[in-house]
């Protein structure tokens, strides 16, 4: 039920309540009416409009934001409202009002002692205050958003309904190094600029979620959120796969038949070993536990690859020593 009918409905007097009742009073009347009204019990087309205005009246008066907002409404639609000079039932203390409706009403206000009274008219013309004014200075419905008219008649407005912002999306481009370590990037929108954190482990083609950073809400709404697509730029020596980093270990033949240490740069270009295992073939992994992805309470590894090299331009002794290893090794391929 739309607000700019609750000057016609008397609520209260539907559910046979007092303007005061609590709010269990409420309910048990509601109750009360329901059985006696609702249609599976009562066919006839009176108990149908019954049922609807007793439900009508206990949807308004059972939420205390549409109650006060009813009260509000029928106070000063109804003739004239009242502010008692002291504690009234409606929680309002006209004595400490007597500057401000001096001001609006002028010397002849009616503002006196202790039990005086005012009253003002919402009727229209005639210099009477506006009712926007009057509820701004109390607060209450109309601090809501609420917008009361009195041109002709009355009128209420529903406060403007939130809107969230729409999201944004925008690019970023990361070497590598900077996918596996996290990094801190300078963002611009609207002119603002700001920094934001790349988590380290960041893949090629993943989305990045900057809560708030879209496009700012309306009446109250939330910012909607600003997604980074992330593009990971190749690296020629290492690669990331999950929570290792991946890299090509060039090994002699002498390295892969006998084993042996072989030093390389991580990442970061710090010096680290691996112990080579005789035997070892081309595509033989080797790892160094933790020193990968460095992303939760379990970082990934740094993966060796052996690539077996040999001399691009072999001379006629290591030919011949190629082949006396391979008569020596026997036929150890599985070809």
């Amino acid at each position: 039920m739309a607000e700019n009918e609750w000057l016609s409905k008397d609520f209260y007097k539907v559910l046979g309540v007092s303007k005061d009742a609590s709010d269990d009073d409420i309910k048990k009347a509601y109750r009360k009416l329901a059985r006696k009204y609702h249609p599976d019990v009562n066919k006839t087309k009176e108990a149908e409009e019954k049922f609807k205005d007793i439900s009508e009246a206990y949807d308004v008066l059972s939420k205390k934001e549409d109650r006060q907002k009813y009260d509000a409404i029928r106070q000063f639609g109804m003739g004239g409202a009242r502010f008692a000079g002291g504690s009234g039932s409606g929680g309002f203390d006209a004595s400490g009002f007597s500057d401000i409706f001096g001001s609006m009403f002028g010397a002849g206000s009616g503002m006196g002692g202790n039990g005086s009274r005012i009253r003002f008219s919402t009727s229209g013309a005639g210099g009477n205050p506006n009712i926007n004014d009057i509820f701004s200075m109390f607060g209450g419905a109309a601090g809501q958003g609420a917008q009361y008219g009195n041109a002709g008649g009355y009128g209420y407005e529903e406060a403007l309904r939130p809107e969230n912002g729409e999201d944004r999306n925008s690019k970023i481009a990361l070497t590598l190094r900077q996918a596996v370590k996290g990094a801190t990037v300078s963002l611009s929108v609207d002119g603002k600029k700001f920094k934001a954190h790349v988590p380290a482990g960041v893949r090629d083609g993943q989305k990045i979620k900057l809560a708030g950073k879209g496009k700012p809400g309306l009446n109250g709404g939330k910012a909607g959120d600003l997604y980074l697509h992330v593009t990971v730029k190749p690296d020629d020596t290492f690669s990331m796969r999950g929570s290792d980093i991946v890299m090509d270990l060039p090994v002699t033949v002498g390295e892969a038949v006998a084993g042996g240490k072989v030093e390389v740069k991580d990442i970061d270009g710090n010096p680290v070993t691996f112990k080579v295992p005789a035997g070892s073939s081309s595509g033989t992994e080797l790892k160094l536990a933790g020193l990968g992805v460095k992303r939760g309470n379990q970082p990934g590894d740094l993966v060796g690859r052996v690539q077996i090299m040999v001399p691009a331009k072999p001379g006629l002794m290591l030919k011949h020593a190629a082949k006396e290893f391979d008569e020596k090794a026997g036929d150890y391929l599985a070809r």
